[in-house]
Parts: structure tokens; sequence; C-alpha cells
């Protein structure tokens, strides 16, 4: 992926990977607060996209999986931020001249919330996950995605 040519909410989507290598391998707080910054870079105010989000979806859901990441939970709400966002759309569709704009926010926001819907299949394991708040943060992300 070459994340310094593509945006996310900050500028350059560089430092993304980083970040999700943080998240992976940090301990609780290390993790958390990787997320947070992840989170503010891919899904500002948890409705606000950019292009870097599409990107970085494939490797929530692959954390989201993994025993040892310490926040999953946040991780899949974060997705569920992300299969609710439609801010560019709501407002392209009261000021359509948003979609000729060169940066297509529309775009994006459809793409990541396509990234996430692509992956759901991963949802049945945290469904049945023996932590209660996993299994519950994983129904309210199907429940958002079977809309």
């Amino acid at each position: 992926m070459p994340w310094p040519e593509i945006q996310d909410t900050t500028g350059s989507a560089a430092g993304i990977p980083a970040l999700l290598t943080t998240v992976a391998r940090g301990d609780a707080e290390t993790a958390q607060s990787a997320l947070g910054q992840l989170r503010r870079r891919i899904c500002r105010y948890g409705f606000v996209v950019d292009q870097a989000t599409a990107a970085t979806v494939p490797f929530l859901w692959e954390l989201a999986r993994l025993p040892q990441v310490t926040c999953r939970v946040a991780i899949l709400r974060l997705l569920k931020s992300i299969a609710d966002a439609r801010q560019w759309e709501t407002t392209a569709a009261a000021y359509p001249k948003l979609l000729r704009h060169p940066d297509n926010h529309v775009a994006w926001e459809r793409e990541a919330r396509h990234a996430v819907r692509a992956q759901r299949g991963l949802l049945e394991d945290l469904l049945t996950d023996r932590d209660s708040e996993i299994a519950e943060a994983g129904r309210e992300l199907a429940a958002t995605l079977n809309d």
C-alpha cells in the first residue's frame, strides 16, 4: 500500500502502518492510545472518513480477530462507525457540487463502507467469542451491516 501517497483526515497516511503495528503489539494502554490516533485519522469524530479509510479496514478486521490484541471491542466499534459513515453522502445530496470536487469524499466514504461489508463473514467467530463485550460489539456491527 502506498501509504505516503494517500490521504487521511490529517494529511499523509504515512503514519498509519506504525499505528496499526502499535495496536497489534502494544500493551492495553499503548494499543488504545494508538487506536485513538488511528480513529482520528480514518474516522474523525466517528463519522468523517477519508481516502485512507478503505485501505485500513482489512487491517482492522484482522486485528479484531487476533486474541492478543487488547482493544478488539474498540476496533469493532470503529468498524461500525465506518460502516455507518454517511457524512459526505448526506452533504452531497444537499450540495451536488461536492461530487465534482477533485477529492471525492463521497466515493471514499462509499469505498470505506464497502470495505467493511466485504469482510463481514469474519464476524461469525467474533459473535461467539467467550468475551461477552466482543460478542456484543460484534452483534452491533452485524446489525449495522444487515441494514
